[in-house]
């Protein structure tokens, strides 16, 4: 594990896995392999129940992780990978909150419509339970609904992280910055294609299908070089 993504949802995250993939610090680990591969939720149900969870096996095959489900276990990751550089992905907390609304939450809200789409997959349809369990009743303590309770959990977590992670391994990123301190930050050279800005802004249920129909997750880069 070398990167290891402490930042929210749709702060960019998206954007982030195709740039550390891009530059040799890939596959990286995101809520979409978690779609693409269902069964992939079953240990982080385990480390919500607080049982001991075998990380090398969860992150086998991959060199760093960002977005949900990994930012909610990231000083636990921080820890089993001391070697690991943590960046922290953060966008204005009110832009932040309107789109996280808009789109990932629909998914907990529409999550009837989400099951009858998915049919009988168990694992999938574990997925969002889950998932609401970690991050809306954990995270955000069942009132990601109340704006200003949420955007509070958002700032008091970045600022959690710039309080404990040391400076040397912290970067405080916004993805609108582009290649520069992501690639000073990794010691890696800068890439001459631009970087990739992900619009992942579709419904979480149309997204997860297109993934799950797929059993992958598309790169912007595919095609190039």
């Amino acid at each position: 594990m070398k990167v290891i993504g402490a930042g929210f949802g749709r702060t960019g995250t998206a954007s982030l896995k195709a740039a550390l993939e891009h530059i040799g610090h890939g596959p990286c680990y995101h809520m979409f392999e978690v779609i693409a591969q269902p069964t992939r939720i079953r240990p982080w149900a385990s480390a919500l129940d607080g049982e001991r969870v075998d990380w090398d096996q969860v992150f086998a095959g991959f060199e760093s992780t960002v977005d949900w489900p990994g930012c909610a276990f990231w000083q636990q990751l921080m820890e089993r990978y001391p070697d690991a550089k943590v960046v922290l992905t953060v966008r204005d907390p009110l832009r932040w909150y309107e789109s996280t609304y808009n789109t990932i939450y629909q998914f907990v809200k529409n999550g009837s419509e989400a099951d009858e789409r998915f049919g009988a997959d168990p694992d999938m349809l574990a997925l969002r339970p889950t998932i609401e369990r970690m991050v809306w009743n954990g995270t955000f303590d069942g009132r990601f609904e109340d704006r200003d309770h949420a955007i509070e959990v958002f700032e008091r977590h970045n600022a959690e992280v710039q309080r404990i992670v040391p400076p040397e391994r912290l970067l405080v990123f916004e993805v609108k910055q582009g290649w520069g301190p992501l690639c000073e930050f990794l010691g890696v050279d800068v890439p001459e294609e631009d970087f990739p800005h992900v619009n992942d802004s579709a419904s979480m249920t149309d997204l997860a299908e297109q993934i799950r129909s797929e059993g992958r997750v598309p790169s912007p880069f595919a095609g190039q070089g």
